[in-house]
């Protein structure tokens, strides 16, 4: 009796025990670390897909106009405008031509005579402007004027060969400062002023006026005849132009500038004139890179030492 009862028991008990363990033979199959691998390498994960905005085409500006004019819109017209510095003037205003030869010629010629005639007709309209100049600069002076010009054509060089660009500021123009520091960036410039083989003489006076009657500007020029030293490297250390050794003359007319009616304005360089007859300067020597010959990996180059010529020097302006 007891054991069929137990017989029963255990045969109502058998399925559930083995419906348990087939649940945990699968729970392990799907735990086990080979399958989670297999499982991620075949399982593909979809991104998302982003929009693609094509550039848009640009119209051009007739385009826009017939677009806004059909819609019922009014563009405004653009002005193509230019800042203007009433420190200074934008260019010099009847310049002085120097005669060809600088006035050497004979007054007995006919080309002499004419170049006289000429001096006196720009000297007379010159004594005009002085007293325009005097009536706002009461220390002005024809004479001592050209000396005072002088002291700024060195201090002003002497400050662009030592990059002082605050006080080159104060002795240059704003049109005068570009065409000075043009193209210095990487250079370096050696500058002396040796002696002036004539005394610095006044040879040209006007005074015009700008945007109104009455905003007065005066210029004047100056004759300079000097003997200087220059010479410019580039960014290598290789001598372009010049040369430190050997000095020059020079011969150059400089303009100064002053805005008038202002009480706090001072005399500074606005130019230089170079006539129709002066020399052509000497040409700046380049650096520049020879291609040598293609070589493979395992070929060695042959240096040669080749003596490049020095060019002679010219004069400048005499």
């Amino acid at each position: 009796m007891a054991a069929s009862i137990g017989r029963l028991l255990w045969a109502v008990e058998k399925p559930r025990w083995s419906a348990n363990r087939q649940v945990c033979q699968g729970l392990e199959t799907l735990l086990s670390p080979v399958k989670l691998c297999a499982s991620a390498t075949i399982i593909t994960v979809r991104t998302k897909k982003r929009h693609y905005v094509p550039p848009r085409k640009q119209d051009s500006s007739v385009d826009q106009e017939k677009a806004a004019r059909a819609a019922g819109l009014v563009i405004r017209q653009q002005y193509m405008e230019r800042s203007i510095n009433i420190s200074c003037t934008a260019g010099i205003f009847d310049p002085y031509i120097p005669p060809e030869g600088d006035a050497r010629m004979s007054s007995l010629t006919k080309a002499g005579f004419k170049q006289r005639a000429e001096q006196i007709k720009q000297s007379a309209t010159s004594q005009l402007a002085v007293r325009k100049v005097k009536e706002h600069d009461e220390e002005f002076n024809t004479k001592g004027f050209a000396l005072k010009a002088q002291d700024i054509y060195i201090e002003a060089h002497n400050c662009l060969v030592n990059f002082d660009k605050v006080t080159l500021h104060k002795l240059v123009t704003e049109r005068c400062y570009p065409d000075m520091v043009r193209g210095n960036r990487y250079k370096t410039i050696r500058w002396k002023f040796l002696q002036s083989l004539e005394a610095p003489r006044l040879v040209h006076v006007r005074c015009p006026d700008m945007v109104s009657k009455g905003n007065l500007y005066g210029q004047v020029t100056i004759r300079f005849h000097t003997q200087q030293n220059l010479a410019i490297y580039d960014r290598f250390g290789r001598l372009m132009y010049g040369n430190e050794d050997l000095p020059k003359d020079v011969l150059e007319y400089v303009v100064f500038e002053r805005h008038l009616i202002n009480p706090y304005g001072l005399w500074r360089m606005h130019g230089k004139i170079v006539p129709a007859w002066a020399p052509p300067k000497e040409p700046i020597i380049k650096t520049i890179m020879i291609p040598g010959p293609k070589l493979e990996p395992w070929e060695e180059i042959k240096v040669k030492n080749i003596e490049i010529p020095k060019p002679e020097s010219v004069q400048w302006n005499k």
